[in-house]
């Protein structure tokens, strides 16, 4: 072993000694793979932001798979991260918002997942793991010792209220005080502590999962106004993409309203707004051009290590975002496409180069994923399923993302205070949906907490303008049925996925089905369950809440279940 690993590792040891649940496992030569797992936040794809990203597409998504349905199921950070890191439904979690009482690192300790969750499970499993950048929300000056999160050899965390302040960031390395980086560039301060962490991993014989989560493109919050701004590009950046503009896609702005609830009330867009628009888009794109040279120094690293073709490396998003669309400012939080699919290429042994996988895949399905690459058997608690990728996979091919979503809406930008009394957040953004797609079909099917429903047919309508939900007009067909033959079929999925639990979030067909006899949107279909579906329970609220309670959420389970009854006793 060279003598810099030596001094290296003794480091760790020394942290080790002081923090007895978080050990550095001495090493025995393995053929384990090693995984580099990079997510940014707030990432779009549907605005092409990795276009402008070359090293990214030239190191990972050609040299590996893109999977072009990827979905994440709740679109707001927190939530999205503790079910990734978990591998659960936000449902299961309890975890919906960014800060107590609903969400934030408090939250995610007062739920138990400090003892039970990925980077544990995979210490347990003899990978050695490391963690730099954005954790999640709340985690912060006052909370990130109450307790350490556990499961890693070598950390260093962004803290809340400095997370997302590009010049103004603090870290909290191990069990080390904060410390100030005031004055330098947060993703280049994270550049130099991922290499760190990646020389780390790389000195030893065991195998490594090294995360590297920096804040851009996310809006810039200097700690003392709070105010989300456009994110600020390093000064190297500055002069980049002067004549870009955002996509002027038909659901930019557009001249009619579309969607429901709050969407459905914002005012036509002026040029003013217009032009900030463009001007908080190329920032964006500027901001990520510092994630794009961290990604081409990491993997330079792997390279030079020889330690290339025994590693997965993973790029993704938390959420995603959107700018214009349908009126909104810019931000998440919603069910359109911009918000739910997210960026996500792997490169790795036995990946195909240059392949775009069409099939649906979603964040819960990540850590089950890794598990499977690792050789270690999934838990039963998992609502997702390994992603297509080893030969001899378990993976259960799934057409359905369930989306959820509980709270407000948050307005970011300069033109972002558009609500009641210049309000920057919304109420009543609590909806549950399913993004379905299929073949012959493409829809998203949402219930929102007030009784709105929304369904687009992507397939005719791929920017969700029209909303066809007319339950009444008799006359209505999609996908060559009555139209309320088809959201009859689509309430029923709905009802299982918004409470599902393990193997029923990945095949609730066989929920409704027990049977086996409808596998898909289009076995349920069938003329011969009409009479069945019809008598299913509906998906409703008791009220509109900014959290997650189970005695709100309407009815649970379909009349099937109650009764104890099959679908062939309603035909």
């Amino acid at each position: 072993m060279k003598l810099s690993s030596i001094v290296v590792l003794s480091g760790l040891l020394a942290v080790s000694e002081a923090l007895p649940q978080q050990h550095v496992l001495q090493r025995t030569v393995t053929q384990k793979p090693n995984f580099l797992f990079i997510m940014t936040d707030d990432q779009d794809l549907q605005l092409n932001s990795t276009a402008y990203t070359p090293h990214i597409l030239s190191h990972i998504k050609d040299k590996g798979t893109e999977f072009a349905n990827h979905f994440v199921t709740t679109a707001l950070c927190c939530p999205s991260r503790v079910s990734l890191w978990t591998g659960r439904q936000a449902h299961n979690t309890n975890v919906t918002d960014v800060k107590p009482p609903w969400g934030g690192y408090p939250k995610f300790i007062s739920q138990g997942f400090n003892d039970n969750w990925f980077p544990v499970w995979f210490q347990d499993a003899g990978y050695n793991t490391y963690y730099t950048g954005k954790l999640m929300n709340a985690h912060s000056l006052s909370t990130y010792n109450k307790p350490f999160p556990k499961g890693f050899n070598g950390s260093d965390f962004l803290l809340d209220p400095h997370t997302y302040s590009y010049y103004n960031s603090t870290y909290q390395r191990n069990r080390e005080p904060p410390r100030s980086y005031a004055g330098n560039y947060t993703t280049d301060v994270i550049t130099e502590k991922a290499l760190g962490f990646l020389d780390d991993a790389l000195a030893s014989d065991r195998p490594f999962f090294v995360a590297v989560s920096p804040v851009a493109p996310h809006s810039n919050i200097d700690p003392a106004g709070g105010l989300m701004t456009e994110p600020i590009p390093a000064p190297r950046h500055r002069h980049l993409f002067q004549d870009v503009k955002l996509p002027r896609t038909p659901n930019f702005n557009p001249l009619n309203r579309t969607g429901v609830s709050w969407v459905s009330h914002l005012a036509l867009q002026n040029q003013s707004v217009i032009d900030y628009e463009d001007h908080y888009y190329r920032q964006r794109l500027r901001a990520l051009q510092g994630v794009d040279e961290l990604v081409d120094k990491l993997v330079s690293r792997l390279e030079e290590s020889g330690e290339i073709d025994n590693t997965y490396i993973v790029y993704t998003s938390d959420n995603g975002f959107h700018i214009g669309q349908h009126r909104m400012p810019p931000g998440k939080t919603t069910g359109f496409e911009e918000d739910i699919r997210v960026p996500f290429f792997m490169r790795g042994p036995g990946i195909p180069e240059g392949k775009t996988e069409d099939s649906v895949s979603t964040h819960i399905d990540l850590v089950p994923t890794f598990f499977e690459l690792a050789g270690l058997p999934l838990r039963d608690d998992f609502d997702g399923t390994p992603l297509p990728i080893k030969r001899q996979s378990v993976s259960i091919s799934h057409e359905h993302v369930t989306v959820e979503f509980w709270g407000t809406a948050v307005l970011e930008g300069d033109f972002s205070e558009i609500g009641p009394e210049g309000a920057t957040h919304m109420p009543n953004n609590t909806y549950k949906s399913v993004r379905i797609l299929g073949d012959g079909y493409n829809l998203y099917y949402s219930v929102w907490c007030h009784g709105e429903h929304e369904l687009y047919d992507l397939t005719t309508d791929p920017y969700q303008i029209n909303n066809i939900y007319t339950p009444t007009n008799a006359t209505s067909q999609l996908l060559g049925r009555p139209l309320q033959e088809v959201i009859d079929r689509l309430d029923a999925l709905l009802l299982v996925l918004k409470t599902c639990q393990g193997s029923t979030c990945i095949e609730p067909w066989r929920v409704i089905h027990p049977d086996d006899s409808v596998q898909s949107l289009e076995d349920a279909l069938r003329p011969q369950f009409d009479v069945f579906y019809q008598k299913q329970p509906k998906v409703s609220y008791d009220h509109c809440l900014n959290g997650y309670l189970l005695s709100n959420e309407g009815p649970l389970v379909g009349l099937q279940y109650r009764d104890g009854l099959s679908w062939s006793a309603w035909a």
